[in-house]
């Protein structure tokens, strides 16, 4: 029997009874076949910045043997520029453009010349301001700690306090909010922004914000281009078909996901991944509009989100083929199964291989023989209360 989980909208305080699984019924990949340009200028920046190396991918044949799939790889991004999240591919990009935007500098201005040009200003200085439940925060602190800029990062009242203690040893500023969500963080980032003047560095969108979540998901390509390369040095055939797993928090993640995979091939397929306490993804396709919903605490936190970013939102309706929503238990289970394989994933890294394992046990996925999985990883290990 396949599980269900409670979804409580915010606005109207109504609760509904979802399945785990939604088959998208506005699935329409051609429709969600944005072109995007391949930008050769994100790869060198980033090959600009400290620790920068490329990520692990790992083969997993037993379990691409039990599913019946010709491959299954996962991308691990534990280390992405000496971090424990893929989030600092996108924030690096995004906050470089747009400091050399403020600075009146040109686009290709490099790593070390937008440091001097910031270190040699005369005027105020500039403040990076930001909202996170970890990883996205910490990202914006390393960067604004390398460009010597203050950082104030707000988070929610259940925000780990170790998670807070990494990103204060960014000397970044944080600010806790009481009783409150991530959408309230949101508001006070805004807020902040408007009073103070501070650069507001956020990877979600609203109408009238859109340049810096688009820099963001921008910033995402180069892990995407270094998965093909991979995946093809791997498996020796990257023509096969993907069916590939993103995790969900606000969206410009899986934004970047389904343009590339979509702009690639057709055939691809991109499955959405979300804790079933912060569902607002598969709520929003089930409605057919963006759906904010009332969120619980989740070891998945990097994901607990209750509203999709807009500008990811048309992209994500036309090109996610399935949402699938998992429970602490089974992203925990799943954690113990990679450290097994000695594979370094957090609750938000192994959430994909319980949706790949909920997906093939409650539906038929079709042609299975002659796909390759892709399971994109998207934190490292880190301290969490394990369910019980």
């Amino acid at each position: 029997m396949a599980s269900t989980h409670t979804v409580t909208h915010l606005d109207s305080s109504e609760s509904f009874e979802r399945p785990a699984i939604e088959f998208n019924k506005h699935y329409r990949p051609e429709g969600g076949r944005h072109s995007t340009s391949v930008d050769t200028a994100i790869d060198a920046f980033h090959r600009q910045l400290p620790e920068y190396g490329e990520t692990r991918l790992h083969s997993l044949p037993e379990i691409a043997k039990d599913l019946g799939f010709a491959h299954v790889v996962l991308k691990e991004e534990s280390t992405r520029f000496g971090l424990p999240s893929f989030k600092i591919a996108g924030a690096s990009w995004a906050i470089h453009q747009a400091l050399c935007e403020h600075l009146r500098l040109p686009p290709s201005t490099s790593f070390v010349e937008l440091k001097e040009a910031i270190a040699a200003a005369t005027g105020p200085t500039v403040r990076l301001v930001t909202c996170t439940e970890g990883n996205w925060g910490r990202a914006v602190a390393r960067m604004a700690k390398y460009y010597r800029l203050p950082a104030t990062i707000y988070v929610p009242y259940f925000m780990n306090t170790y998670v807070q203690g990494l990103i204060r040893g960014e000397d970044a500023e944080v600010r806790v909010l009481e009783n409150g969500s991530y959408d309230d963080t949101i508001e006070a980032v805004r807020r902040d922004a408007e009073k103070t003047g501070a650069l507001m560095v956020m990877d979600f969108s609203w109408a009238g914000y859109e340049k810096i979540p688009r820099w963001v998901t921008e910033g995402y390509s180069t892990i995407l281009r270094e998965t093909d390369r991979q995946v093809t040095s791997m498996t020796g055939n990257y023509s096969l078909p993907k069916l590939a797993f993103v995790s969900v928090g606000v969206g410009s993640w899986a934004h970047a996901v389904v343009e590339h995979y979509q702009a690639d091939e057709l055939a691809n397929e991109v499955v959405s991944v979300e804790p079933d306490t912060a569902a607002c993804l598969k709520e929003s396709l089930l409605c057919g509009a963006l759906t904010s919903i009332c969120t619980g605490e989740s070891i998945m936190n990097g994901m607990n989100c209750g509203t999709p970013s807009a500008l990811a939102w048309p992209v994500l309706r036309d090109g996610i083929y399935a949402a699938v929503a998992v429970t602490d238990k089974e992203s925990h289970t799943c954690v113990q199964e990679l450290q097994k394989r000695r594979i370094n994933a957090g609750p938000c890294g192994a959430a994909t291989l319980a949706a790949l394992r909920k997906l093939c046990a409650d539906t038929k996925v079709a042609d299975r023989q002659d796909k390759i999985a892709v399971l994109f990883s998207s934190e490292g290990m880190r301290e969490y209360d394990p369910p019980v």
